[in-house]
This record gives structure tokens, sequence and C-alpha cells, in this order.
């Protein structure tokens, strides 16, 4: 992946290999054309594939180049928004489909890759909400009375609890989800891609779209070298949009979010931290998460970048931190680190749009993207063979709307994660 490691780190070296593409070369036909190479776009083609419908992907780097190479990991239910506040946002029709189905959307993934045989690492023993201080654990409070309500298998467990399950006593509670999980996701990205090649998609990679145009009733979407004719476009690329569909990325505000891999701990370490293999993120508003890999390694990440001052700021935050969380560690030594982007919209919460004639696209999942992306991949794919009309897609057809002052939101998110962790990195015992 552009031969750097902070790109896709530890993902990149353990992830089975990708299926043999190649960039595209000369003009071919297809029914629908898939813009980008990630979890939505990759779904949509196994989706269309299966029902018989002829889908071309075109994707500018590789296979999960963006963020779908470069994620925690975390197979999560639902959204950052709580249930109650996405209904009022969206509207009781909206909002109670959305929710239904980012609800489920965790047991799509997992049976998607018990369908066919993707070999992700994924671990299927739910997450861990982690709660900080007593505002984090009135949060959790509320997230589980609000989804036991609406009778998810969610269960708040208390300090004591929380501790067994981790392996420390640094939290005052946690909510325990078992909808949810743990996979290698640049793996799971191209086992997806795997899947539908053998489905009967086609998949081009170093092929950035550059320019996109209606020749009578087909689109035609041009490549360097290369060009697809088809009567449809998916567009796919969210935070990661650049070229024809550049709007995905500008009303989204970046949120940078890097990840360090530990070396294989010992068995006396793996299994007094996270026995039961759940994956963790905790109520901070620079917030961290942390999950073992197959092999033993612990993947700790926070909001930042690992460019500039950055890099040795973060590498010294997590190495405090770890030292506060698990002391029974004693010093320990990163084997990789990458980071990528977040693509943030206003009001938390994913978008779907016809850009054009029979060019649609779902984009902002709000560092959601693993089951969501999933989902939504094939609802664009139900959408497009006649199985999902636009009344009854899960979110309103919206137009893109640029945000104001994204690059000064965008430096704040940067520079603000590095001034919390370089004052946490200085204090022994803060998490």
């Amino acid at each position: 992946m552009q031969n750097d490691p902070r790109s896709h780190g530890l993902w990149e070296r353990t992830a089975p290999a990708a299926p043999p593409t190649s960039p595209l070369a000369g003009s071919v036909r297809a029914d629908v054309v898939i813009v980008g190479a990630g979890y939505t776009g990759l779904s949509a083609a196994l989706h269309l594939a299966e029902s018989g419908v002829d889908a071309v992907v075109v994707e500018a780097v590789e296979i999960g180049f963006g963020g779908a190479g470069r994620n925690v990991g975390l197979v999560n239910a639902g959204m950052w928004v709580m249930p109650d506040q996405l209904v009022s946002t969206l509207g009781p029709v909206y909002g109670e489909r959305l929710i239904e189905l980012l609800g489920n959307a965790p047991r799509t993934v997992f049976d998607l890759i018990t369908k066919h045989g993707i070999a992700c690492e994924d671990e299927r023993s739910g997450t861990l909400h982690c709660g900080v201080g007593e505002a984090g654990l009135r949060e959790l409070e509320q997230r589980a009375a609000i989804w036991q309500k609406r009778g998810a298998p969610v269960r708040l467990l208390d300090a004591k609890e929380t501790a067994e399950k981790v392996g420390t006593s640094a939290y005052t509670g946690s909510l325990l989800d078992l909808r949810a999980g743990t996979i290698q996701p640049l793996a799971y990205a191209r086992g997806l891609a795997t899947a539908a090649v053998a489905a009967g998609a086609r998949i081009f990679t170093g092929s950035p779209v550059h320019s996109a145009s209606q020749t009578g009733a087909k689109w035609e979407v041009k490549t360097p070298n290369g060009s697809v004719s088809a009567d449809w476009v998916l567009v796919a690329t969210d935070a990661y949009s650049t070229g024809p569909w550049a709007q995905l990325r500008t009303e989204q505000v970046h949120l940078p979010y890097f990840n360090l891999a530990t070396e294989p701990l010992s068995d006396a370490m793996q299994r007094a931290i996270l026995p039961e293999r759940q994956g963790v993120w905790d109520t901070k508003s620079v917030l961290s998460s942390y999950r073992f890999d197959r092999q033993g390694r612990l993947v700790f990440g926070s909001v930042g970048a690992l460019r500039g001052t950055g890099t040795a700021v973060h590498r010294a935050w997590a190495q405090r931190s770890l030292a506060a969380l698990f002391p029974q560690l004693g010093p320990v030594r990163f084997e990789a680190e990458w980071y990528g982007q977040i693509g943030m919209t206003s009001d938390n919460l994913p978008r779907f749009h016809r850009l054009d004639r029979n060019v649609i696209a779902f984009s902002g999942y709000n560092g959601r993207g693993i089951a969501p992306g999933t989902v939504l991949g094939r609802c664009l794919a139900q959408h497009i063979t006649g199985k999902l009309p636009e009344a009854e897609m899960p979110l309103p057809n919206t137009p893109t709307e640029t945000v104001s002052g994204r690059a000064m939101r965008e430096a704040v998110y940067e520079y603000g994660a590095q001034a919390t962790h370089l004052v946490g990195a200085r204090l022994p015992g803060r998490i």
C-alpha cells in the first residue's frame, strides 16, 4: 500500500492476499460501475453479482486502501448517536428503519464471513463501551436503558464485572453489546472482494476516476487508461472522495485516528487482559480503543495523526496510557503503527445521495464503517435491482452540503488531540 507502513500497518502485514487485480485498460461495459473498493462498494458488488447483475469496481489505489484497511476492527451495532436522538433527527420512519438495520448489521457481517469462508480473525464475543468517571457511567446507563427498551442484547456491567472482563480497575462500568465483535478489517475487505469476484464481479485497481459523463442513456466513467460504460454509477468513496464526486469529501470533517500494535503478549498477559476477546472503546471525548489480534498483539489507538510532532506525542501517550491501564504489562514495544481519516458529518449520521440520474451514494459513517458500510452497500444493490424502492430506503435522499470552516475544524481535531495526549502522557496514572 504505497510503501507506507503508517498507512495500513499491522493489517497489511497479516491479511491474506487480495484477489489478483490490474488497472483498467481500454473500454468495458457493465450494468453498474462502482467507484471505490471499500466495504460499501465491495458489499454492493457482491450482492449485485449474486443477483446476476454485471458489476465493475474501479478503485483508485488498492482494495481496502481507505478507511476499510486502517480502522480498529470493531464491528459495532448502531451509530455513535443515541437511538432516541437518531429518531429525533431523522423522524420516526427513517429513524426506526436505520436503527433496525444497523442494530442487526453486525449479524450480517458475521453471516457473510461464515457464508464465504472469509479468513479475517473474527471474534464474536461482543464489545465493551467502558465508562470513564461518573459522567461516563451515566452515559452508559442511558445507552443501556434505551437499547434494552428496544430488546437489544446489551448489559450494563458494574466496575467489578468490567475489571474482570477488561483486566483493569480504571473504569466505573461498561456496556457489553453481544451483537458486536472484532475482525481484521483489511482481511475482511479482501475477503469481500474475493467473494465478489467469485460471484462474477470485476475489480480494477490503480484506476482513479477523473471524469464521468452521460452518453445517451449510459454513464461513461473514465480512468487514466480506460473507461466503463454503465447504466448505473454507485459512488462508494466516502471520506477519501476525490474527482467528480469530491462533494462527498467536502460535506465531512476529517477526524484522524491512529493505532499502535504491541508485540505478541505472553500467554499469561493474554489471559489477564480481555480474556474473552471483546473489543473496547471508552467514553472520553478524545477516546481510546483497544483489542487483541489473533496472534496476541494488543492494538491500541486514539484520535490523532502519526505525522509531524504528532508521531512522538501519540507514541509517548500510548506507552503511558498502557502503563496506567495495565501496570502488570511492564514496558511494551510497538511493532506496527498506522493511521487514517474518519469522515464526520454535521449530525454524526450517514447520508444517502442521488447525485445525478442513476448516480447514488451512501457516505458519512462517522467511525462506524464496517457494519454500516456492509449493509448499506447491500441496500444500494437492492435498490438497483428493484428490490428496495427509494421510498423504503433507510435514509432520505438529501443534497450534499459543504461544511463551512472544514480545514479549521480538522486542524482543531489533529492538534487538539496532540495537546490532550501531550498532557496525558506527562501525568502518570491518567488514561
